[in-house]
């Protein structure tokens, strides 16, 4: 009795460290039972003071991760990309489409075609393998601006930079710098021809069109008055008239050097900076006339845009729908005019020269050989002209949208016999009228003169 009553009848006057005993009655097996009860309610003796040194700062960090998160409206690049990788369902709700994949290829190209050097025989051909190999090809609905303002100039590059990928641009523009407003920098390709050939070219096709229709001019050029239309070639280039002087001639370099105001001087500044881009930003510029020899490499360095290219470009449906945009009424000028066209146009003979240069020793690095007429000696430039630096005046450049769909739309082609007699040029794929009732005497013509209007 006493040893029950002293339990129970002392546990208020007892001193506190005798309650441990009790721990046997209820627990068990002795010592082991209260070991697992402390450990059941506690976790303080198996943490150390370096462990909690740890967790503390790892509480900070996350507290000022979640600050930092909040001032900047939003979390690190590499978490989005994490939560992207992992298949977060919530990554498009908050932050839009997933950036673009990288593909193992060229994704971002420019054409931005210079006029009358095949620029719309190529884009026929690009329609077709846009289809066929299924990239996107990317107009324009501007066809006669090529220089544009700085805010024209970001706007342009935004709207080619949101295209899908791969896509290809093209467009009559000057060189634009991407890098220069924060973009990616594309691959850029290009055909230029003989200086004086695409200003024949030009000429002749704003007054007389091609041959998807005889009207086609007067559609082009309404307002043209009929004295400038049928105004003769060597009149114009003799006495120095607008159009066929400087800066008009001042034509291809700009296409090459850029968006800056001295790219539209004629000069050595314009000059070397053009070929600094062709240099560096250009993946291939080549001579039309070589042009299967471009579409070629084309198809080498680029094959998920222009594979079998060159086989389609070949095909004869191909080459009857390509004839109906050769220009018309293409004559010869004059052996005096020709050669103050090239006093002229000496900057661009310098700039077409260098390009020829750089496409023949690409083209013997794998291994093509040019199997074209021996061409023409380099022009001399005997008498030095000066040379006007007023503002160019843009030619006129065709809807592609609309001429394409002409094209569809008529399956046959071919030069009117009625109106003269013609031959088709296999490289360039241009034919020439020869007009039957032109009073200039033919048999006059010298060799050289002919080799010119090839």
């Amino acid at each position: 009795m006493k040893k029950k009553q002293q339990p129970g009848g002392g546990a208020g006057d007892c001193p506190a460290p005798r309650p441990p005993a009790a721990p046997p009655a209820g627990g068990g097996p002795g010592q082991g039972g209260g070991w697992k009860r402390r450990r059941r309610f506690s976790l303080l003796p198996l943490l150390s003071v370096r462990d909690y040194g740890f967790c503390m700062a790892a509480l900070l960090l996350f507290c000022l991760g979640s600050l930092f998160y909040q001032l900047n409206g939003g979390p690190p690049h590499f978490l989005l990309d994490l939560r992207h990788y992992l298949g977060n369902s919530t990554y498009l709700d908050d932050h839009g489409p997933p950036p673009q994949k990288v593909l193992p290829f060229p994704s971002q190209v420019v054409y931005n075609r210079v006029g009358k050097c095949g620029s719309r025989t190529v884009v026929l051909l690009l329609r077709i393998l846009s289809e066929k190999h299924g990239f996107n090809l990317v107009t324009s609905d501007i066809h006669n601006k090529t220089r544009l303002t700085k805010n024209e100039q970001m706007e342009l590059i935004k709207n080619i930079s949101t295209a899908e990928q791969p896509y290809l641009f093209t467009r009559h523009v000057h060189f634009l710098n991407f890098s220069r407003f924060g973009g990616d920098q594309p691959v850029y390709i290009n055909i230029i021809r003989d200086p004086v050939n695409r200003f024949l070219s030009n000429y002749f096709f704003r007054r007389f069109g091609d041959w998807r229709g005889e009207q086609n001019h007067m559609i082009r050029t309404p307002s043209m008055r009929q004295e400038e239309r049928y105004l003769d070639i060597n009149v114009c280039i003799l006495e120095n008239y607008p159009e066929c002087s400087n800066p008009r001639l001042f034509y291809i370099i700009p296409y090459f050097c850029g968006q800056h105001p001295r790219c539209r001087e004629p000069g050595e500044w314009a000059l070397e900076r053009a070929k600094l881009n062709v240099n560096e930003n250009f993946l291939l510029v080549g001579i039309l006339e070589e042009l299967e020899d471009v579409l070629l490499l084309l198809e080498r360095f680029l094959p998920h845009y222009f594979k079998d290219v060159l086989s389609i470009y070949k095909n004869p449906e191909h080459r009857k729908l390509g004839n109906l945009t050769v220009t018309v009424k293409k004559t010869v000028p004059s052996p005096e005019a020709i050669q103050i066209l090239y006093q002229r146009m000496r900057y661009e003979y310098e700039f077409y020269y260098y390009v020829k240069e750089q496409f023949h020793l690409l083209k013997r690095k794998f291994g093509l050989k040019s199997h074209i007429r021996k061409p023409r000696p380099r022009p001399e430039f005997f008498i030095p002209s000066p040379l006007e630096t007023e503002e160019p005046i843009d030619d006129e450049e065709e809807d592609d949208e609309k001429w394409l769909e002409d094209i569809y739309k008529r399956r046959s082609c071919g030069c009117n016999l009625r109106q003269g007699a013609f031959k088709y040029c296999p490289l360039a794929s241009e034919c020439y009228l020869c007009s039957v009732s032109r009073t200039t005497d033919r048999s006059s013509v010298s060799k050289n003169e002919k080799e010119t209007a090839r």
